[in-house]
């Protein structure tokens, strides 16, 4: 049973309650008016008896009608490797929550689907959560649920402060820091993806589109220069979003025109984050590494704001939709805040993590685990990974190197590739990690992708002897995580910068273009991670600068595996790595012998 228990990578606390009521209450379509007269449409599912409830709240940019019971009765949930996978159904189960005493409200802002439009929908979630409060069937206490979408509102709304917002569980939040709804969460480091363009045709935004009209002042001038960038007209679906000013798909042609941070709009995230004083439980999956905003977003809210909160890290595959997964913990945190029921959701760690490699769920107290050790593994001539530094010896060794044409003229990936010896124990990493890199470019710009490997297990012993003087063929390897890095913004903020986290401005101000030639040393975050390397494994680094659509046409496979814009250039990559210019990766690696981290067994609650 404890092996089966650990299998899966869905998170169980082993809580849960027998349902209260069978079967549901419904009002479809039920018109909110908000502060400045425009109607919001809601849907609330309620428990068919008398009396007053705690309501939880959904609310999101995505269309409700496909988030309620009825619909869920036509699909079911589906893994995320199955072809009807839509991210969008992230409402939760209502059938759950309604049947152990809870009303569920499915609603969404001004401007989607059934919802009025005009005006500024800043405070339609606040003046929503007001409303359910003053209802008949509500006991004043308001929650929210739903990933994603329906997260990024809860921690925005949170800010609000509204007076009946008792709990939140925001899972898969979009990003912590403003602009652009969270830039430098959602494009680390500067290189831009095309997330946000494959998801767009599940939009319910209302639009009318019409011949492209004119700009002014500076969009105008940002109009022009994105017109003109090399990188963006080598992808025709990128090129017709900037060709049509703003008339398709408006979110993506504003990152296309402005694909920067603002230093003002980090300024507000920081100041703001002490607002969020509502119990906030938050989390998100080794999945999200791909398009970066929620498990960014998740870790950054984490560590900011000042409110009771949990972290919940899950594994590598992407939650069923649509989503029934998480709702045990769910209820076990609404219980104990908006039911006052003792549940022990606070009197564990504040963080649980899912470790791949072992397939076990760890806990710790802070995130990355304070007893992280910041080890360095240094790059050596020969494609080797290694414990110790390069020795001075005869000085500067030359550049291992690799030449990426562009997308236009192939799908074929260049890349360096660097492999440590086989590991003698166990070793567990967790958290951020970093590549610093000493390199050097024959153009003004490239994007640094990065790639960490768990490569094993290999019993080889390189020598001189015939079969013996590579590694082995066909040796199995499991990607574990990603970093990105735009040449261009290699400048760090070292008041902002962590081990493991370099913060780059990512402002307009601070990119600066790479002088051909020149050896800058760049500091390459590779998103945050926890997995057992275990002995006889490899740890192995790829160092490349292009990734390919799995589909034609600027398609891709699933719409959360997003491709990003690289250069249209051919660039020659140096790398170097001596004594003098010690490129380096940075591991956080928890001492296991030391371990302070208990191993998670489920609470059984009857």
């Amino acid at each position: 049973m404890k092996a089966l228990q650990g299998a899966g990578y869905d998170f169980s606390s082993g809580y849960d309650r027998p349902p209260d009521h069978e079967g549901l209450t419904e009002e479809r379509d039920v018109r909110v008016v908000v502060r400045d007269g425009v109607e919001l449409a809601v849907d609330v599912y309620r428990p068919p008896a008398e009396g007053r409830f705690p309501a939880l709240l959904a609310f999101s940019i995505y269309n409700k009608d496909l988030m309620g019971p009825d619909y869920a009765r036509s699909l079911p949930p589906q893994p995320a490797w199955a072809p009807l996978w839509a991210g969008l159904l992230e409402a939760g189960d209502t059938n759950y929550f309604v049947s152990r005493g809870y009303a569920h409200v499915i609603g969404s802002p001004r401007g989607v689907g059934k919802s009025g439009s005009g005006g500024s929908r800043e405070w339609d979630c606040y003046d929503l959560i007001e409303w359910i409060a003053a209802q008949p069937w509500c006991d004043g206490n308001v929650g929210m649920v739903g990933i994603s979408g329906f997260g990024a509102e809860q921690l925005a709304v949170a800010k609000q402060q509204p007076p009946h917002l008792k709990a939140i569980f925001p899972f898969d939040p979009r990003g912590a820091y403003g602009h652009l709804g969270g830039f430098r969460d959602e494009h680390p480091g500067g290189v831009l993806h095309l997330f946000r363009y494959l998801i767009g045709h599940f939009s319910a935004f209302h639009q009318n589109r019409t011949a492209p009209g004119e700009l002014t002042g500076e969009r105008e001038r940002q109009w022009r220069a994105a017109m003109n960038n090399p990188d963006y007209r080598m992808y025709p679906n990128v090129f017709n979003v900037v060709a049509q000013k703003g008339q398709h798909m408006p979110a993506y042609f504003d990152l296309l025109l402005d694909p920067f941070d603002r230093l003002e709009a980090v300024q507000k995230s920081e100041a703001e984050f002490a607002r969020v004083t509502t119990p906030t439980y938050t989390g998100s999956g080794w999945y999200a590494y791909t398009y970066k905003t929620h498990l960014n977003g998740a870790q950054n809210w984490f560590r900011n704001i000042v409110a009771p909160k949990k972290l919940l890290l899950t594994g590598p595959a992407h939650l069923e939709r649509p989503f029934r997964a998480l709702h045990g913990e769910i209820l076990r945190w609404h219980d104990h805040w908006l039911k006052g029921l003792d549940t022990g959701v606070m009197q564990e760690p504040a963080v649980r993590y899912w470790t791949m490699g072992e397939n076990a769920w760890r806990t710790a107290h802070e995130w990355p685990p304070r007893e992280a050790q910041w080890t360095k593994l240094f790059l050596a001539s020969w494609e080797r990974l290694r414990p110790s530094q390069p020795e001075g010896g005869a000085g500067p060794e030359a550049p291992d190197a690799f030449v990426q044409m562009p997308l236009s003229q192939t799908s074929v990936v260049q890349k360096l590739r660097y492999v440590s010896d086989p590991l003698s124990e166990d070793l567990l990493v967790a958290g951020p990690a970093c590549l610093n890199l000493f390199a050097s470019i024959d153009q003004e710009d490239t994007n640094f992708i990065v790639i960490l490997k768990d490569v094993g297990p290999d019993n080889a012993v390189l020598t001189v002897r015939e079969g013996e003087r590579q590694l082995p063929a066909g040796l199995p390897e499991r990607e574990v995580s990603r970093g990105w890095l735009k040449a261009s913004h290699r400048a760090l903020d070292p008041e902002r910068s962590a081990p493991g986290r370099p913060w780059h401005p990512l402002t307009r101000e601070a990119a600066r273009p790479v002088p051909p030639g020149a050896i800058e040393e760049y500091a390459i975050e590779i998103m945050a991670f926890a997995n057992m390397f275990r002995k006889g494994h490899r740890i192995a680094i790829e160092i490349a600068s292009l990734d390919v659509p799995t589909g034609v046409g600027g398609a891709t496979n699933a719409e959360y595996v997003p491709y990003h814009i690289c250069s249209s250039a051919t660039v020659l990559h140096k790398v170097f790595r001596d004594a003098v210019r010690p490129s380096h990766l940075l591991l956080p690696v928890v001492p296991l012998e030391r371990e302070t981290q208990e191993r998670f067994e489920p609470k059984q609650k009857s």
